[in-house]
């Protein structure tokens, strides 16, 4: 049994049947109108096509997601408090700090000056790919008050990148628990798979979840098992996001980062 569910949807005015994960992210999804099964993971091709069975009708074209046209991408002018792509590395928390500062005195330094600082440094390291025809995206809101640390687009595909400030603390992982230190765990790569497949929906497109392990020093994660498609990344090894290729051609590269850097491209997710 693949576990894979058929969930009925309308979008822009017309129907779609999402095939969905038993965690809730999408994989693939079926317009009636135009008899076509989108892919977004190629792998899963035939538990898609056996999910959907009962739905389909006459002959379907099967493939990825089309790239935006020209003419979509002329509808994508947009008015400079819906341009996302000047955020900074973490804007959310420069702006959270920037209304709410800490107390000059307290015993603890505020987290959110580390978080921030990881950000920064795991945002530069990806904008130095953008000499390789990659593009990045920072800070992207989601409903509900989440964000996207960092959306990665190059000819290698698409990556939701997800910050975490380790230093030279041990880092143990357990998908989907992650542990710093002596800190509790969090099931930080639950919530990653989450923002990757919200991405995923919003931008037609497969956008795999990675984990960047941000801090001067930090050592190799314990890992007990390969965590299941999510990418755990120091932030020296980042550049090799940098060598992947054969995914998109640089006119799709464009047409999807300027459909991401809309602000409403998320709202609808």
């Amino acid at each position: 049994m693949s576990g894979l569910r058929v969930v009925p949807a309308w979008r822009h005015g017309q129907e779609r049947l999402y095939v969905c994960l038993p965690g809730g992210g999408s994989v693939a999804w079926y317009d009636r109108d135009s008899s076509r099964v989108n892919l977004l993971s190629e792998d899963r091709e035939a538990d898609v096509l056996r999910a959907l069975a009962p739905f389909l009708t006459g002959e379907v074209t099967v493939g990825p997601p089309p790239v935006p046209t020209r003419g979509e991408l002329a509808r994508l002018a947009l008015h400079p408090d819906d341009d996302l792509a000047p955020n900074r590395p973490g804007e959310a928390l420069h702006i959270a700090l920037e209304r709410d500062r800490a107390p000059a005195r307290r015993l603890r330094a505020d987290p959110r000056h580390r978080a921030l600082a990881a950000e920064q440094a795991v945002g530069d390291a990806l904008d130095g790919l953008e000499g390789a025809g990659w593009r990045v995206l920072h800070s992207l809101p989601l409903p509900g008050g989440a964000r996207i640390h960092h959306l990665l687009i190059g000819p290698g595909g698409l990556f939701c990148v997800g910050t975490l400030a380790v230093r030279k603390q041990r880092v143990r992982i357990a998908d989907p628990m992650v542990t710093v230190g002596r800190g509790a765990p969090v099931p930080l790569l639950r919530t990653l798979r989450a923002d990757a497949g919200r991405a995923s929906f919003a931008l037609t497109a497969e956008v795999r979840p990675v984990l960047a392990l941000a801090g001067a020093g930090a050592p190799d994660p314990a890992v007990a098992a390969p965590p299941r498609d999510v990418r755990v990344l120091r932030e020296a090894d980042l550049p090799t996001l940098g060598r992947l290729g054969g995914v998109l051609k640089p006119a799709d590269v464009e047409a999807l980062h300027a459909l991401a850097r809309d602000r409403h491209t998320w709202r609808r997710v």
